[in-house]
């Protein structure tokens, strides 16, 4: 049984009780009799517990005994399980970031507690490191390195937005090391004769690849905006095309390519403007762009026998199998690299490649805002024609 003593000239209250048949007698830090109490009783507890006491076990009796501590003295312990914690911090990334952006953090997120399952109902102080270790090696059997090592950088913020408000002391996710990239593959070019393959490819599978491919080739936009293009975004009569990127919000004016140009004059006219080009494309990418960049792979480039294809591997929550993704060299995000290649084999200036790809530059904002359209005409004059000379 426990109880609370004091010594002579010592302010604080010292506990006695009795810990695996031995009795104990430590100082609580206290002179408050009822905090020393609430600090006596987590100590008794860990010690009637014994061997049987485990590390999660041995948190919960912690974050319960600080709990009490901070109840007597009238204050309130900030605490929330890990999945409250995880929806707060992803409404609170949706105000923060572009859609695009808050979809990846969300993907990670839920494979998160996907993978913790009953687990993600505990305080998020119950969290450990290898808890995250546990589920970067699981999802590394269907992922690449680099998407696994995304998910613990998603992870990383999650956490560190939990400490800066004083729900938990550290961050746990920084003692989990990112996994080396080792045999994985930087995206490049696809070369004329590949593309080629990509065109016949799309052609035997119908639909809108071929549009799509084309699209991105000659913008160098990435899938989700090339799958969202409405036809007002299109002007025929200019030879125009703009784009308001989802990833930068950036504003793109770039003239069309003769093969983009034929391809777009060739489809049936829309009566509503506002009308998707490819609105099969557009209704999965409002689902999920990344969904559309794995049918791409499947649908177009390992049957054109460009990248090998997708084993199955039984999934790390063990209900079914799923496809593991295998790194390659060839995406349809490879089209941006195409596009840029071009650009500066043409003789366009880096500042005019990167505006037309979109991407951030300083020299691109301070020297560049003005490019328009009409100044990319002739780099896009340059470009080869992918649609001629097939075999």
């Amino acid at each position: 049984m426990a109880s609370l003593h004091r010594q002579p000239g010592r302010p604080n209250w010292f506990c006695a009780y009795t810990d695996h048949g031995r009795r104990r007698f430590r100082s609580t830090k206290t002179a408050d009799k009822k905090r020393a109490w609430q600090i006596c009783n987590a100590w008794v507890k860990a010690a009637a517990l014994g061997e049987n006491l485990s590390p999660d076990r041995a948190r919960e009796i912690i974050a319960s005994g600080v709990a009490d501590v901070l109840t007597v003295s009238g204050k309130i312990l900030p605490t929330a399980s890990v999945e409250d914690w995880c929806e707060r911090w992803l409404e609170l990334k949706e105000v923060e970031n572009e859609p695009r952006t808050h979809e990846r953090y969300e993907v990670s997120i839920r494979r998160l507690l996907r993978f913790l399952g009953p687990k993600a109902k505990v305080d998020l102080t119950m969290l450990s490191a290898d808890d995250l270790i546990q589920f970067r090696d699981s999802t590394a059997k269907l992922l690449s390195a680099t998407s696994c090592n995304m998910d613990l950088k998603v992870i990383r913020s999650c956490l560190a937005a939990a400490v800066r408000q004083d729900i938990l002391v550290k961050n746990v996710a920084k003692n989990v090391a990112m996994l080396k990239q080792r045999g994985e593959h930087r995206r490049r070019a696809f070369t004329l004769e590949e593309i080629h393959k990509v065109l016949l490819q799309c052609d035997e599978q119908g639909g809108e690849w071929r549009g799509l491919v084309l699209t991105a080739l000659y913008t160098g936009q990435r899938l989700g905006d090339v799958a969202c293009l409405t036809w007002q975004q299109v002007d025929l009569n200019r030879q125009e095309i703009s784009f308001v990127t989802a990833k930068t919000g950036k504003r793109l004016c770039i003239a069309l390519a003769k093969p983009l140009l034929d391809y777009f004059q060739a489809l049936p006219s829309v009566d509503d403007p506002k009308d998707f080009v490819f609105p099969r494309a557009a209704a999965a990418a409002e689902k999920r762009s990344g969904t559309l960049s794995v049918r791409f792979y499947d649908e177009v480039l390992s049957p054109a026998g460009l990248v090998p294809s997708r084993p199955k591997v039984k999934r790390p929550d063990g209900k079914g199998r799923g496809w593991k993704r295998v790194p390659s060299e060839l995406s349809f995000h490879s089209f941006r690299h195409t596009l840029t290649t071009w650009l500066k084999s043409s003789g366009a200036s880096n500042a005019l490649a990167q505006m037309i790809i979109g991407h951030d530059s300083e020299l691109v904002s301070r020297g560049y805002t003005h490019l328009g359209a009409k100044d990319t005409v002739e780099s896009i004059r340059r470009l080869p024609d992918v649609t001629l000379g097939r075999s």
